[in-house]
């Protein structure tokens, strides 16, 4: 798809303005069972396939960026993983929170867009929308859950009731029921929000 870089512009603000929205109110947040799927990932996706990488990446850094703030003004008992400027008893962000925050929402959009790009040469714009989507989505989760690991393994683990030996098991959970769901989410609103937006073509 073509679009001139007015319309480029204009679907990046409007997208700015949807993630906003799923930060901000239970839109971003699915409960399904027992598990809490997130759409916030989604909206990175398909500018990243519509617009372009670089695109991609600036929306992934403000995905990064609400996370960070929101973390900080909307605390949780694990937002010293994502922000730091929070603290709970003696655990406190630094440094490790910002990288945790912004680098795999970054990634997410560069990725998404370079593997569309590479499947689309090769098989149907379908398929490579639910593949790049499905693989992106993926590796978003490990790239979060292994930076909790490396930053704040021991204080998560603590916080969160198991023992940090555990934790690489933890992260296969995780893949294996939030990052599946997610990625089936996120390839299946992907390729209906894109067909959707064809028509402005």
């Amino acid at each position: 798809m073509q679009l001139t870089k007015t319309r480029k512009s204009v679907l990046l603000a409007l997208f700015i303005g949807m993630e906003t929205v799923l930060m901000v109110t239970p839109l971003g947040f699915i409960p399904i069972g027992p598990i809490k799927a997130t759409t916030l990932h989604i909206p990175v996706i398909v500018i990243s396939i519509l617009l372009g990488v670089k695109e991609g990446m600036i929306l992934g850094f403000y995905f990064g960026l609400c996370s960070l703030v929101m973390s900080t003004f909307n605390p949780t008992p694990f937002s010293f993983c994502f922000s730091p400027f929070y603290s709970i008893g003696e655990v406190s962000g630094n440094f490790g929170s910002v990288l945790i925050a912004l680098v795999p929402r970054i990634t997410l959009g560069f990725v998404s867009g370079i593997l569309f790009h590479v499947f689309q040469t090769k098989i149907k714009d379908t398929t490579s929308i639910l593949l790049s989507s499905l693989v992106s989505t993926i590796l978003h989760t490990i790239l979060v859950m292994g930076g909790i690991y490396l930053f704040f393994g021991r204080e998560y683990a603590a916080i969160s009731g198991f023992a940090y030996e555990t934790f690489l098991n933890v992260i296969k959970l995780t893949i294996c029921t939030n990052g599946l769901l997610e990625a089936f989410m996120a390839g299946f609103m992907t390729l209906a929000i894109y067909k959707a937006l064809q028509k402005i073509k």
